[in-house]
């Protein structure tokens, strides 16, 4: 008994965490991407981007952070190309619910969903990229 039990509850959290009828493949041909790094990857610029990833020392790293150049990327998060240089090998990205936009080496992102710390694979209307369309606004507070 507490085998089928163990059986049933595995297959029911592997079930959860897909978006059911999400085409990857037309959000990653849209320029949806998954972050697949972790840590201070990302920055506001170009430049920041290559001086917190080319002196990998830990007073550089956390002076970066410090100067708010560099912004830590979570793996599984879903972001949108919102431009990129294939020549410097970078992508300039937005998240969602964040309004700044970020550069990154675009080999820190997927094409492939991964996953986000949740066990959630990200979809951009349950991060906050788009407006969800089923999603409804309340008239005020409640009462």
């Amino acid at each position: 008994m507490k085998l089928a039990i163990s059986i049933i509850t595995a297959v029911s959290l592997g079930l959860a965490g897909t978006a059911p009828g999400v085409n990857y493949d037309t959000l990653a041909a849209k320029g949806y991407r998954w972050i697949a790094v972790h840590g201070p990857y990302a920055s506001t610029t170009e430049q920041g981007l290559r001086h917190i990833t080319g002196h990998r020392n830990n007073r550089t790293g956390s002076q970066s952070v410090e100067d708010e150049q560099a912004f830590y990327l979570i793996p599984g998060r879903i972001v949108q190309i919102i431009k990129e240089d294939p020549a410097a090998g970078t992508s300039l990205v937005q998240m969602g619910g964040f309004p700044t936009l970020l550069w990154t080496y675009t080999r820190f992102l997927s094409k492939r969903p991964l996953r986000d710390v949740y066990g959630v694979i990200e979809t951009p209307e349950n991060s906050g990229l788009i407006q969800n369309p089923t999603a409804t606004a309340t008239s005020g507070p409640r009462g």
